[in-house]
């Protein structure tokens, strides 16, 4: 079995199938956060330069991350450091860059929308656009494979010797099963117990899920499949990771008591038994 091809040519032009890969990401990502912002009532008109910033941003934190993960080797090859399509885009450096431009333009272009309910809604369309972006990223650049195997599930990748762990693959799978846990959440706090709509109450907990279960994922998946010991961008992965669990935790012990609070002012009428509704078993 051959690698996929990394590249392409339409006449004299060379195209990389990795960045049309990122560019089908980057696209599916603006349209179902766009739709979710819709369902949940808020205008978008503001979210076209905004979405157009954080790509930017995206972009340049992943490639500075990645780059000053492996600055041994970026130091003897400098003309590689803005070679993207040949892979080497940090998850981490992206949030890192991207989030707080987000976080500062939504609060300028968009007042009305609280910055916590604004990282509710998307926290499910990250993981979804992770999903489909290892299939459509890693699993179609230079080495995008994970370690070396000889199980019948290996696959070759190109400019890696031979079958390696197709770790793009299962991490698509972890990704899209992280994103239904949270789909089933967010659905699961926006009814009462008898199915009745409910609204207002306290955000932070699908962002903090999301955070605790993607933080795990990550960390995992780089000590098992991707990570070479003593690497310092493998050490610098596991331990973001690590991080972005503790900040998840934090974030849903802070929102619990809020959570709890919204419950006794917001619950809906008794039952004919005379609980409230809220107490019902779901």
């Amino acid at each position: 079995m051959k690698p996929i091809p990394v590249v392409f040519h339409i006449g004299p032009l060379q195209v990389h199938t990795y960045g049309i890969g990122l560019a089908l990401t980057f696209w599916f990502g603006f349209t179902y956060f766009e739709r979710r912002l819709q369902r949940a009532g808020y205008a978008t008109d503001w979210l076209v330069p905004v979405f157009l910033w954080i790509i930017l941003s995206a972009v340049v934190g992943a490639r500075t991350l990645h780059v000053l993960s492996n600055l041994s080797y970026y130091s003897h090859a400098p003309s590689d450091v803005f070679s993207i399509w040949h892979g080497g885009l940090s998850s981490f450096g992206g949030l890192i860059f991207a989030v707080p431009t987000g976080i500062l333009l939504t609060r300028r272009r968009c007042p009305e929308l609280p910055i916590g309910r604004a990282l509710d809604l998307v926290a499910p369309v990250l993981l979804a656009s992770w999903a489909m972006g290892r299939l459509l990223g890693p699993q179609l650049m230079v080495a995008g494979g994970g370690h070396p195997t000889h199980q019948w599930f290996g696959m070759y990748y190109a400019g890696q010797a031979g079958r390696r762990l197709p770790v793009p693959i299962f991490q698509a799978i972890e990704d899209f099963c992280v994103y239904l846990a949270l789909i089933a959440l967010e659905r699961r706090l926006d009814r009462w117990a008898d199915g009745s709509p409910r609204s207002g109450y306290p955000p932070g907990i699908v962002l903090g899920v999301a955070m605790v279960l993607w933080g795990i994922e990550r960390a995992v998946d780089e000590h098992l499949w991707l990570g070479e010991d003593g690497r310092l961008g493998s050490l610098l992965v596991q331990l973001a990771g690590i991080l972005l669990v503790i900040g998840g935790t934090f974030i849903l012990l802070r929102a619990r008591p809020r959570w709890f609070a919204w419950l006794r002012t917001a619950a809906p009428p008794p039952a004919a038994d005379g609980l409230p509704l809220a107490e019902h078993p779901a």
